[in-house]
């Protein structure tokens, strides 16, 4: 299979800036109609999924001064907080139904389903010429990010992913640290988390349940192939089976390797390699340790990037005395540079220099703030909405390169091989075999575009 990149993502900004085409909505009084509102006014925002981290973005929107005028789920009980927290919103059980709808009534829509739905929501969302936001990660597969960025490209409409920690202070903090010297050079970059906490490595279940009276399941299914219901998969356990979720890599990997992809500019690497315990079919292995190699790009040097999941961690540190605690945190980063380390929590939060008199001496001469601080994930949406900047993981220029770089990993997880590609173009090299269906689903009929 040939993954090959036919656009580019920074010439379609440069050029729209050159152009005075921004990446905001179209002014709505410029559309007329009484419906219609100036995009300094409140926000009517439809979303779809509102339980479990859909309801905190429901909740946060709301927070930022925002209307939550519709509020779609397939499942009753999921949805039973939002929709009680917000009578007066529509409630909806099909998007396609809501979208189709409101279309006049509504000024964006977020997306927190899980992961296989995303795509299929966010490509009719954008269609309609609505700013969207999604939640991480951006889509299930290489094939499916491209086509949000390219209608995002098309679209010119704000667009945002819900790696939160891309507005957080710790992820400035570390790029200004870094870019000061704190550490020196980086060369590598290591990660650990403690997920999957969901099942993974089993067979698909082959005993019979009726889905329950509160979920829709062949909604719930959206896209994805026929099966019957199995609580194996919903509400929660979704994130280790492929046809739904992105197991511990794509749950994770979005908001962990963040910092770095933003700090260093990744790209592409040129070498994917994986380790894993048993490979099944269906579902993400239960531990798995995947090396990324990028090569050297500008002034900044060749970076290997390790991935580990499963309660799998990196090495003790020699700054790390034999009777701390090793790792820190369940979850968590360590970037190794020729000068010392840092570390960091998963979403880039509270980075801390290893070296304690290093690290003293950083907070109290901190570098000048390089980069502007955001109210939050939240205000920084809606304000892209209203003509303000751009969300800085917006989906052509930060998230869909991170989503795509992040994806690559399981093609090596799943494949069982070394992956090489041409990171100026990535195109997978040396004649590795990755079946479609890992680059690109196929739909059920009805839910494509």
């Amino acid at each position: 299979m040939t993954l090959k990149n036919n656009f580019s993502r920074r010439d379609f900004v440069r050029a729209s800036g050159a152009a005075g085409v921004g990446l905001s909505i179209v002014p709505a009084h410029v559309l007329g109609g009484p419906r219609h509102r100036a995009p300094s006014d409140t926000l009517n925002l439809a979303h779809i999924g509102v339980g479990g981290m859909g309801g905190g973005d429901v909740r946060g929107m709301a927070g930022v001064g925002e209307n939550i005028y519709a509020l779609c789920d397939v499942d009753e009980r999921q949805a039973a907080g939002s929709w009680s927290a917000f009578p007066r919103a529509k409630r909806y059980r099909d998007f396609r139904t809501m979208l189709s709808e409101e279309a006049d009534n509504i000024d964006a829509v977020l997306i927190s389903t899980p992961d296989h739905t995303h795509t299929a929501a966010g490509m009719m969302a954008l269609s309609l010429g609505k700013p969207t936001r999604i939640q991480k990660p951006l889509a299930t597969t290489i094939w499916e990010v491209r086509q949000l960025v390219a209608a995002a490209e098309r679209a010119g409409v704000a667009t945002q992913m819900g790696n939160q920690g891309h507005a957080q202070d710790g992820t400035r903090e570390i790029r200004e640290w870094y870019e000061a010297g704190a550490i020196g050079e980086i060369r590598r970059v290591e990660y650990w988390t403690n997920r999957p906490i969901w099942p993974q490595a089993i067979l698909r279940p082959t005993e019979a349940h009726h889905a329950p009276p509160w979920l829709e399941w062949d909604l719930w299914l959206g896209p994805a192939a026929d099966r019957p219901y199995h609580p194996a998969y919903a509400p929660f356990n979704w994130r280790g089976w492929w046809d739904f979720g992105t197991g511990a890599l794509g749950d994770i990997g979005c908001h962990a390797m963040d910092a770095a992809f933003w700090t260093f500019d990744l790209g592409t690497p040129e070498r994917i390699s994986a380790e894993s315990t048993t490979l099944f079919a269906e579902t993400a292995p239960a531990a798995s340790r995947i090396e990324y190699d990028f090569p050297a790009r500008g002034d900044r040097p060749a970076v290997k990037v390790v991935w580990r999941d499963g309660n799998l961690s990196p090495p003790r540190p020699e700054e790390v005395p034999d009777d701390a605690r090793w790792p820190f945190e369940s979850s968590g980063q360590l970037w190794i540079g020729t000068d010392g380390k840092m570390f960091a929590g998963i979403y880039g939060e509270n980075p801390r220099l290893l070296d304690a008199e290093r690290d003293a001496a950083i907070r109290a001469d901190p570098p000048a703030e390089k980069y502007p601080r955001t109210d939050g994930v939240y205000a920084e949406f809606a304000a892209a909405c209203k003509d303000g900047p751009p969300a800085g993981s917006n989906f052509v220029e930060h998230a869909g390169p991170l989503t795509e770089m992040v994806l690559l990993g399981n093609l090596s997880v799943r494949s069982g091989r070394e992956v090489r590609l041409d990171p100026a173009t990535g195109e997978i090299l040396d004649g590795v075999s990755i079946p479609e269906s890992y680059v690109k689903p196929d739909y059920r009929s009805g839910w494509g575009w």
